[in-house]
């Protein structure tokens, strides 16, 4: 008991000195004049390593190391090949998208895509289709800060965990108004070192107890996972529906997919000051995210050795204590102070990974609200009235996605999770793809990829097992379940790019034609890494 009140005791003071610290950075690294590349880019002024950090950072949201962690822990091989798609996802975007998006985009995702068709239509669709594809995992984000904060500091309270979720969401909209990209981005770069430092220890002393023996681990998990080899075996997640094999392609498909494309991560394209500087980035980016992946299989499967599979579960069905359960089980029985310690670095970690992934979303919503809604609007719109508008828009999406996490924070978060990456499998990488790479693509074809993908997606989610029909779902006691997969990708993704070649042929070979001149027009900045206008 006096233990746990010291842990308590010593997580708040953590919590305390973090939100200290990195308000003082926003305010010291934050826009000191009305510059709208300084607000939006912070001028590409972060070196390549720098600048790599804070895209792991935004790329790692704590539904990555939480919800991971908890498929690894329950689920086993299933939780691997997970892990291992984040990863995949972020070398996908390293080599497809990130040197095009940088060159094509200056802001938003809206440039990227009106560099090619230029247009208030566009530029509109993509901030809608922007906040839909990231205001789910703000949800899942700010929700999550009050069930974290219950279970440190021991309490249970309904209005306790409201007000965390207030409070916290109050300092992240903070984050996003007052710090602009760069103060963000010391955020993501502190949260990065310290999830990876904290992590890493967990991993060594898990690692340590099995005598560095890494089949010892498997063996062990399988055996406390009460399902014997089938933990080491594919399929074991998706065993309740009547495809498992086809549903977890489908579902590893939309996460390598839809990670690449989602906005708040794209974003970070456009602070590389070259094409070989988001080089650079992406390299020391992708270093980061695969030394994380090994970190949370190791803990994940220590998680459910040390413990057992059933206590996990007891805890959270969803498996989201896995993490700091596996953090706490492998100190042992005895604590010392410097394991307390280590406990303490840990849970501040994921503390700080709740508060920079949300600041990076709200970022990029009022980014794109303020620079492809309303500058967009009005044709000599100042940098100062921009830069408020910007600052307006971080509000109403931070206080709209705080009201809204508080309405979900007893339902099960986990198809908001899905529903984020399936929009941006099926509406965002289509576009890009479609916009960044085919010459004949039309601006008829691009609104059809994002609204039809968007509506395919919305359509089939409340037909998913996720949301009724199961114990776990949103609304375990309906069942209006129709739909026989756990995500929409089978269907949503390949409309998302039917949608838009059937926009593109319907648009008539004129129109064709004419969009392919003006793609060749750019087709140099866009390939081909010349300077960006405005640059």
């Amino acid at each position: 008991m006096t233990t746990d009140l010291g842990n308590s005791s010593m997580s708040l003071v953590a919590f305390s000195a973090v939100v200290t610290i990195t308000l003082l950075l926003c305010v010291m690294t934050g826009p000191d004049r009305d510059d709208l590349d300084e607000f939006y880019t912070g001028y590409g002024s972060l070196s390549a390593m720098r600048n790599g950090l804070a895209i792991a950072g935004d790329y790692v949201s704590a539904a990555t190391v939480l919800g991971t962690v908890g498929v690894v822990a329950l689920y086993g091989y299933d939780g691997i090949v997970l892990a291992l798609s984040t990863a995949l996802s972020l070398m996908l975007l390293m080599f497809l998208l990130a040197e095009p998006l940088r060159n094509a985009g200056r802001f938003t995702m809206g440039d990227a895509l009106a560099r090619r068709m230029p247009g208030r239509g566009v530029r509109v669709t993509a901030c809608v289709v922007t906040i839909a594809a990231l205001l789910p995992l703000m949800l899942v984000q700010l929700a999550g800060t009050g069930q974290l904060m219950a279970y440190i500091l021991g309490f249970s309270g309904d209005s306790l965990k409201t007000g965390c979720i207030v409070g916290v969401g109050a300092l992240m909209i903070s984050y996003a108004a007052i710090g602009g990209m760069k103060g963000t981005a010391l955020i993501q770069i502190l949260k990065i070192v310290m999830l990876l430092g904290s992590g890493g220890v967990i991993a060594v002393l898990v690692m340590n107890r099995f005598d560095w023996d890494a089949g010892a681990l498997f063996d062990t998990a399988a055996a406390q996972s009460g399902v014997g080899s089938s933990f080491l075996e594919s399929g074991l997640q998706f065993s309740g529906g009547p495809h498992p094999q086809l549903d977890m392609i489908t579902s590893q498909f939309a996460v390598v997919l839809g990670g690449a494309c989602l906005p708040h991560v794209t974003m970070r394209m456009y602070t590389a000051s070259s094409a070989r500087q988001v080089r650079r980035s992406m390299s020391w980016a992708v270093s980061s995210v695969v030394l994380f992946v090994l970190v949370i299989t190791v803990v994940g499967f220590g998680a459910t050795a040390l413990i057992g599979r059933a206590a996990i579960v007891q805890a959270d069905p969803q498996g989201n204590s896995a993490y700091l359960l596996a953090s706490r089980a492998v100190f042992g029985a005895d604590v010392s102070t410097a394991e307390t310690l280590l406990f303490t670095t840990v849970t501040t970690a994921i503390f700080l990974t709740l508060l920079a992934s949300v600041a990076g979303m709200i970022l990029a919503c009022a980014n794109s609200l303020a620079h492809d809604v309303f500058a967009s609007r009005v044709s000599e719109l100042s940098p100062r009235r921009e830069m408020l508008l910007a600052r307006l828009s971080a509000l109403a999406v931070g206080g709209t996605a705080i009201l809204l996490a508080t309405l979900v924070q007893h339902r099960s978060l986990q198809p908001l999770i899905t529903l984020s990456f399936c929009l941006s499998a099926s509406a965002i990488a289509p576009a890009l793809v479609y916009g960044l790479f085919w010459r004949r693509y039309t601006r008829t074809g691009m609104l059809c990829t994002l609204i039809g993908g968007t509506l395919t997606v919305l359509l089939l989610m409340p037909g998913t097992n996720l949301v009724s029909g199961s114990p776990f779902s949103a609304f375990p006691e309906a069942d209006f379940n129709w739909f026989p997969f756990t995500t929409t990708g089978l269907v949503s993704i390949p409309a998302g790019f039917a949608f838009g070649w059937l926009g593109t042929v319907v648009s008539g070979r004129r129109k064709a034609e004419e969009h392919r001149r003006q793609y060749e027009a750019v087709e140099g900045w866009i390939l081909a890494g010349a300077v960006r206008r405005g640059e």
